[in-house]
């Protein structure tokens, strides 16, 4: 993926996942980790579809974010090739349509384009406001998560709280901070941290290429343990607790997440064990009556039967790539925002 241009290799901490800057969007290019930290200039609809497509840019708050800001991109755009109002219009629905699983994206761009009426600087100040909430969320979702899982796990007999993670719900899936990891950052702040054991995440291993280099960056202990090893993770004792991020939670508390967590949430049933989910109440979709209702993305071939160019499956081998699955509410112990913690079939506290 190439934007209009991109920055020397930066230090972790040092810039947000994506942000706007000298009327362009700013992204952490996150095709290039763990081997590089480089930030990419996004000056169009064009390279901003590209890098939501090919993944540059990832994470459901993180596209939330996107989805805004590219609404300002294709004005600025409009303004310089002299679109109609049906150009533009085309042009927000490709940003909008650009990853139809995760909510984010879509109410990122519907967000921004309730301020079309207002003009341009409206629509940026809505924007970066929605960046700004997504930071003070985050905070409030890593510290609440961290309390929850105090209270759950009080009777422990370890003092530090082991956490099995998977996909990337960290920093680079948010403005910054993270949601998942957000709370594991939060427990590590607190002194309460053990071990982390982070799935791969296949076929694109989101988890070793993404979380686990954020987790070596803040200097917290971990291992990466392939997909199918991760309800054995569960059974076998080693984690107090399973924490993952989400892409949708429909209105009857189903979660849509990255393909392998409904694996690791039957494990926990099984081991009674917290499974909790950690997401802006932005992430919650009312108007998804269930998991069922939401589409779910499917993505190309290559991905599974590729590994860097090499054919790893026989030749015309096809593959099943579904990017998420579902997680019904029922095995769902609690999903925690920056305003409360649901837990599903019974009331909401805060």
């Amino acid at each position: 993926m190439h934007g209009s241009g991109t920055t020397p290799q930066r230090k972790f901490g040092d810039v947000r996942t994506i942000d706007w800057r000298d009327g362009h969007v700013v992204i952490v290019d996150q095709t290039q980790l763990p081997a590089r930290l480089q930030t990419i200039e996004l000056t169009s609809v064009d390279e901003l579809v590209d890098a939501i497509t090919g993944l540059a840019i990832r994470g459901a708050p993180a596209l939330g974010a996107a989805g805004a800001l590219g609404v300002v991109l294709a004005l600025n755009e409009a303004d310089r090739e002299g679109w109609d109002d049906e150009r533009l219009a085309v042009a927000l629905a490709r940003v909008r349509a650009a990853r139809p699983t995760a909510v984010n994206l879509a109410k990122g761009v519907d967000r921004a384009t309730s301020q079309l009426t207002q003009g341009r600087e409206a629509v940026l100040h809505e924007a970066l406001a929605l960046l700004e909430e997504d930071v003070a969320a985050n905070r409030s979702i890593g510290e609440r998560g961290a309390d929850l899982l105090d209270e759950l796990l009080r009777g422990s007999p370890t003092q530090a709280i082991r956490v099995h993670t998977h996909c990337n719900a960290g920093s680079l899936a948010t403005v910054e901070w993270g949601t998942a990891l957000g709370v594991v950052r939060a427990l590590n702040q607190r002194q309460r941290l053990g071990r982390v054991y982070v799935d791969e995440t296949r076929p694109l291993l989101q988890g070793s290429r993404l979380t686990a280099w954020e987790l070596d960056q803040l200097g917290i202990d971990y291992r990466v343990v392939v997909d199918g090893a991760g309800p054995t993770v569960v059974a076998r004792g080693l984690v107090d607790a399973v924490v993952v991020g989400a892409d949708r939670v429909a209105a009857n508390r189903d979660v849509v997440n990255k393909v392998g967590t409904y694996p690791l949430a039957l494990a926990c049933a099984r081991a009674a064990m917290p499974f909790i989910v950690a997401a802006p109440e932005s992430t919650i979709d009312e108007a998804s009556p269930t998991g069922s209702s939401v589409e779910i993305e499917t993505r190309a071939d290559a991905e599974v039967v590729e590994w860097s160019g090499i054919r790893v499956a026989p030749a015309g081998a096809r593959a099943f790539n579904v990017a998420f699955d579902v997680t019904p509410a029922d095995l769902v112990t609690a999903i925690v925002t920056e305003d409360r913690v649901i837990r599903p079939g019974e009331p909401s506290s805060g």
